[in-house]
């Protein structure tokens, strides 16, 4: 398989009084807590699990919107780290912040409206003062992940249509409800999103943890994805340390998970489409 690539794990310092947590919403996750993991740590991590390269997510529920330790993790390690953060898009100085954390390094944009400290409200994605944004992500050709479940669906729908220009990337398969196994009906918002070519989805432990549930497998729900989006649209994120375990075994399940797809879908899934959303990782 060719090198592969991780477009989701994150990194806490431990170094506190150069990189202070100030959490979105007031609220420290538990796990940036329990299980923090340093940009060496990372680095470490992926040695020992065979990741040549990865797309380092900002921690919005340790930093904010303070992205200096992700920027400064990924500059340390540039040739195999790029850096994605968070700016406030409803602020009136978005599109200035946004020049400046891409001049001090990043390479892409997350928007975390909600998850592990909070629940989600997508009400922020189609607000329109997030909109300048939103146009400097197209003129700039910065890709832009959004953390949000199937109540976002709608609001991602109406971005991917005015801004047809910017990669949307779509954290943890944007979480559907496979429980009811083949065809997945209760899936169907995430299906819907088939047509529109610029909305992108990382498989994360979530989805791999999923489909062993229930009714569902993975020998059913992955040639589905594939068929409904292509492999092109489709890549790997480990959630380390966020999820338990180690990257190695994170790599594996997903591996093992995606066994029943073709070897040119895999090197997709695991490399290639991470490469076209982040082409410092190329």
């Amino acid at each position: 398989m060719t090198s592969i690539v991780d477009i989701h794990p994150h990194i806490i310092s431990d170094d506190e009084g150069k990189y202070p947590p100030a959490p979105l919403f007031g609220k420290r996750s538990d796990w940036s807590r329990e299980r923090p993991s340093t940009v060496e740590a990372l680095i470490a991590a992926m040695d020992a699990a065979g990741v040549a390269k990865a797309a380092v997510v900002h921690s919005s529920t340790t930093y904010g919107f303070d992205n200096s330790y992700v920027v400064d993790g990924c500059n340390k390690y540039a040739g195999r780290l790029v850096a994605v953060g968070s700016v406030d898009v409803l602020q009136p100085d978005a599109v200035q912040r946004i020049r400046e954390w891409q001049a001090r390094g990043l390479a892409g944009l997350r928007l975390f409206t909600g998850g592990s400290t909070k629940e989600f409200d997508p009400s922020e994605l189609d607000d329109p003062r997030s909109f300048p944004a939103w146009e400097l992500c197209a003129e700039l050709g910065l890709t832009m992940c959004i953390q949000t479940g199937p109540v976002g669906l709608p609001q991602v729908t109406a971005l991917a249509k005015r801004f047809p220009g910017v990669k949307i990337i779509l954290d943890h398969l944007a979480r559907p409800d496979v429980t009811d196994g083949p065809p997945y009906a209760k899936a169907a918002s995430l299906f819907e999103l088939a047509p529109l070519e610029n909305i992108y989805f990382k498989l994360t432990p979530r989805i791999f943890g999923d489909v062993r549930k229930e009714k569902a497998s993975a020998d059913t729900f992955f040639p589905k994805v594939v068929q409904a989006f292509g492999a092109q649209r489709l890549a790997w994120g480990s959630n380390f340390p966020t999820s338990p375990g180690t990257l190695a075994e994170i790599l594996a399940t997903a591996q093992a998970g995606t066994a029943c797809l073709s070897e040119q879908d895999r090197a997709w899934i695991f490399s290639k489409t991470a490469k076209t959303l982040y082409p410092g990782l190329a």
